[in-house]
């Protein structure tokens, strides 16, 4: 008796003529999924840094926590550099606050960050999401009953 083998593979394996970087990224413009991440990380290290400073000088300056606030209502934080640049460019003493906000957000990402729970916890989510998503679905599309799902 001949047994069938189950064949597994990987979801994103590419022919042998293609490379990953030639063809499978074409959707996303200029960068890799992997580098349009690191742009939104690098963004989001930078509100990071921008709320651990205004903590910090909320407790022992007043004065310049103030400023920074007063900063934040007209410029927004999407673009981390942009903003970091805008902050310098303000006054000497928006410069001062804008290198400790560029220090906290290296220090932030070197340092303190989970990288290895960022990729558990995305990894959960895809798993979960997609296994919710299914089974929405396949309640959805089934002829089951009420009596049978409990709903």
């Amino acid at each position: 008796m001949q047994t069938k083998k189950l064949l597994l593979f990987h979801p994103l394996k590419l022919p042998k003529n293609l490379s990953r970087d030639e063809s499978l990224y074409e959707g996303f413009g200029e960068a890799s999924p992997e580098a349009k991440a690191s742009k939104n990380l690098h963004n989001f290290f930078n509100y990071i840094a921008v709320k651990i400073v205004s903590a910090q000088l909320q407790s022992y300056n007043p004065e310049a926590y103030k400023e920074l606030m007063e900063f934040l209502n007209t410029h927004s934080l999407n673009d981390g550099d942009k903003f970091c640049a805008s902050l310098m460019r303000e006054s000497s003493r928006h410069k001062g606050l804008a290198l400790r906000i560029l220090e906290v957000r290296s220090a932030y990402c070197k340092h303190d960050f989970e990288w290895d729970n960022l990729k558990r916890l995305a990894s959960k989510m895809v798993d979960e999401s997609n296994t919710k998503l299914m089974r929405e679905y396949v309640l959805e599309t089934s002829p089951a009953t009420e009596k049978e799902t409990g709903k």
